[in-house]
């Protein structure tokens, strides 16, 4: 496949993934891993793509009042630092992609499996649990630094399930995640990468993104169920992940 071609797949995934709050950084790191980038270089690519796709969706999102501040402080109050240090491990190459391969497989399952979303009325019945929302913020954090995703994938199916809030909010709270998640986990890879980076390859993608995603996420795909576009995007990512666990176990 040719560079171009790649660029292209970053757009229609970043218009994709930001209708419906996400950043794409499992679904980069996918495509990137099938044609044998240099696997820190994937890692730092899906992040900066990821900050470039939910900048304009969270500033939307601020505008239009969507993020309850008070209740999404306490899960990137933990998640931050998290991410920073994930981001510091130091993974071997195949270690690196047997997680991958299996986060996306987790992921692919949470957002199948999310079920209908509540309305604004059974929201607000619904009271905040800030220790459990930190630790969750935690893991998630972790996790995602040692990857080179954002977390909005794993957190935003779990806060349905979780009841946590409206599709509108939880969605918000995803974009915000991913921003502040993705911004610490560079820091974090910063501070250990000794490689160059190839700086071409970057424009490109970022580019791209930054196209897909602000029509993402001021258009959205209006004609199709939110819940089909999950689930379209589960399989895509489940087979990613089936893949990359095939190619390194």
């Amino acid at each position: 496949m040719q560079l171009y071609e790649i660029v292209f797949l970053f757009l229609v995934i970043s218009f994709v993934y930001s209708s419906v709050g996400f950043g794409g950084g499992s679904s980069y790191l996918a495509v990137l891993t099938f044609f044998a980038f240099p696997f820190m270089e994937m890692k730092m690519t899906a992040l900066i793509c990821n900050i470039i796709v939910v900048t304009g969706g969270t500033i939307l999102f601020i505008r239009h009042k969507q993020i309850d501040w008070k209740k999404v402080i306490p899960t990137v109050v933990v998640s931050v630092p998290m991410a920073f240090l994930g981001a510091r491990v130091k993974l071997s190459e195949n270690s690196f992609f047997v997680i991958l391969g299996f986060s996306l497989i987790i992921a692919a399952a949470l957002l199948w499996t999310q079920r209908k979303q509540l309305a604004n009325e059974e929201a607000s019945k619904f009271r905040p649990n800030y220790l459990r929302d930190a630790l969750l913020g935690g893991v998630i954090g972790l996790l995602s630094g040692m990857v080179g995703i954002g977390g909005g994938i794993f957190l935003s199916p779990i806060l349905n399930l979780m009841k946590w809030d409206t599709p509108k909010k939880i969605a918000a709270t995803a974009s915000f995640f991913i921003l502040v998640n993705s911004i610490s986990g560079i820091a974090g890879q910063l501070s250990t990468f000794q490689k160059s980076i190839n700086y071409t390859h970057i424009a490109l993608f970022t580019a791209a993104v930054l196209v897909g995603g602000q029509l993402g996420s001021r258009i959205g795909i209006k004609n199709l169920d939110p819940v089909v576009i999950r689930r379209i995007t589960a399989f895509v990512v489940f087979i990613a992940g089936i893949e990359v666990l095939h190619k390194h176990l």
